[in-house]
């Protein structure tokens, strides 16, 4: 088959990774055929003759897998420098293929559809059931939101809206007006799970209180509509689409969290009672909601009602962070593998459950804590825009036994570091990134200008101390067979050989 090789341009190091995918093409283009290309499935014979040569002078050493099927190929020409060619292809890469496993029921299915409907990996991360249920449960939640519609219409006419008119116009376009307000906070819903559903394995308890700062956010647009009331669905719109929003974050981070809590296998008892507390809460809070509002003092005036909400937002807030502080999860995120790994590296002990997750700060976002760790770089970008073929293959020698490459960005003032993996990394490889990383941050000589023989020393110190680390893991009561710490599927590196 033919495939189209193009020259592969630098990008900036301080370039944010989203725009490069938009910025990779550049100058001219060289066409090359071949039978069978070496990163689609072919005979032995020709996957060898491609990786080894590219055309008569240059030779592939390298290639860097995009999730969107593309591959950044780095060759070493006659001068042995390499370059690097971003060949394009129709179909995903092979390792990519693994989490998109053919389905003949959705074969017709774009690949970015299907991310956006379907959990990471389907077919192969959910059971046989799952996709004939989804797409039973479709029309079934179609047809309740359709009677949803007709019964809003009929609860508005009976509450007045339309009944002096003596038809059903006014109550129908009333109940249109209420409809589109849900439809589009529905929107928020439909965003968050398609496009943020990975995130809420890694961290439910920061999601979970992200979930209430959008709901308090979204309550403000509904609180003033009393004094707009012109503007009123403009305004309930903007609250239900950051309430929906809310709520997309809400429900699968509390799913998580009750399955923390089936140690049993008993997730359905679990949610059921977690209802019956959540019932009897709700009943209460009406109570004394009505209450409040049998009280003029304290509603009437619009800034005093104001104020009592946002009182109340507040305790609401600060009750919900206290609940989520108890929470001792026995896994490992990122979060909790920097304090565990920090405290090995630098006292030789690592944290129990309780205290592990009483330090952990729910509110942080991974791109603020130090030391800063990037992962998912571009190989190319990690020498600074250097094409040495010596510094190429002495960094992918020195990583030769891990599933990694790791480097200092000595560009940076604070320090920082650049991970890629490699083709079939898992979570312990990033367990490995992220224990050299802090050792290079405690050990680290900005003096030394060999960057090589510190990498070297890391991998060394971790090579003798690792395997203690995840002793004490297990020792302190860490659940080491689940460690939601996920590779990143945006870019990864095949090595061939030189």
């Amino acid at each position: 088959m033919s495939s189209s090789l193009q020259l592969f341009s630098l990008i900036r190091p301080s370039q944010p990774p989203a725009k490069r995918a938009d910025n990779r093409l550049r100058h001219f283009q060289i066409l090359c055929s071949s039978t069978k290309s070496n990163l689609q499935e072919g005979d032995e014979e020709s996957r060898d003759t491609d990786k080894g040569r590219i055309d008569g002078e240059a030779r592939l050493i390298l290639v860097e897998r995009y999730g969107n099927g593309t591959a950044k190929r780095y060759v070493v020409d006659g001068d042995l420098r390499f370059h690097t060619f971003l060949e394009e292809h129709g179909s995903v890469s092979d390792r990519f293929q693994d989490s998109h496993i053919p389905d003949t029921k959705l074969s017709w299915v774009p690949d970015n559809i299907k991310d956006f409907i379907l959990p990471a990996g389907f077919p192969g991360s959910v059971s046989d059931d799952y996709l004939e249920y989804m797409l039973l449960q479709f029309p079934t939640n179609v047809t309740a939101w359709i009677c949803h519609t007709l019964v809003t219409s009929s609860l508005l006419k009976a509450v007045g809206i339309g009944s002096f008119s003596g038809t059903t116009a006014a109550a129908s376009a009333a109940a249109i007006r209420w409809v589109s307000k849900d439809g589009i906070g529905a929107v928020g819903r439909l965003f968050i799970g398609g496009r943020f559903g990975n995130l809420f394995d890694d961290d439910p308890k920061q999601w979970r209180m992200y979930a209430d700062f959008i709901g308090s956010a979204g309550s403000i647009f509904d609180l003033t509509t009393q004094l707009y009331p012109a503007y009123f669905l403009p305004l309930a719109s903007l609250g239900n689409l950051a309430k929906a929003v809310a709520r997309g974050l809400k429900d699968p981070s509390f799913r998580v969290i009750q399955n923390h809590f089936a140690i049993s296998g008993n997730l359905g008892e679990v949610a059921a009672k977690e209802e019956v507390w959540e019932v009897t809460a709700q009943l209460l809070g009406l109570a004394l909601g009505i209450l409040i509002l049998d009280t003029p003092g304290l509603v009437k005036p619009y800034p005093i009602l104001a104020s009592t909400w946002t009182g109340m937002r507040l305790l609401h807030l600060w009750l919900r962070y206290k609940s989520l502080l108890v929470l001792q999860f026995n896994t490992i995120n990122l979060k909790r593998a920097r304090i565990l790994v920090k405290s090995h590296i630098l006292h030789s002990t690592v944290p129990g459950l309780n205290d592990c997750n009483r330090e952990e700060d729910i509110l942080s976002w991974q791109r603020f804590v130090k030391p800063r760790i990037i992962f998912g770089w571009p190989l190319e970008e990690m020498f600074g825009g250097g094409r040495s073929l010596s510094m190429l293959k002495t960094l992918l020698g020195i990583y030769a036994k891990e599933k990694y490459v790791l480097t200092v960005n000595q560009q940076q003032r604070d320090f920082e570091v650049f991970v890629l993996f490699k083709v079939g990394a898992t979570n312990i490889s990033v367990l490995r990134s992220v224990w050299q990383t802090y050792w290079l941050s405690e050990n680290f000589n900005i003096f030394d200008n060999n960057l090589f023989d510190q990498l070297t020393e890391s991998l060394s110190q971790m090579e003798d101390r690792f395997e203690d680390f995840i002793q004490k893991l297990e020792g302190a009561g860490w659940d080491t067979n689940q460690i939601n710490l996920k590779v990143p599927m945006e870019i990864s590196i095949d090595e061939c050989s030189f």
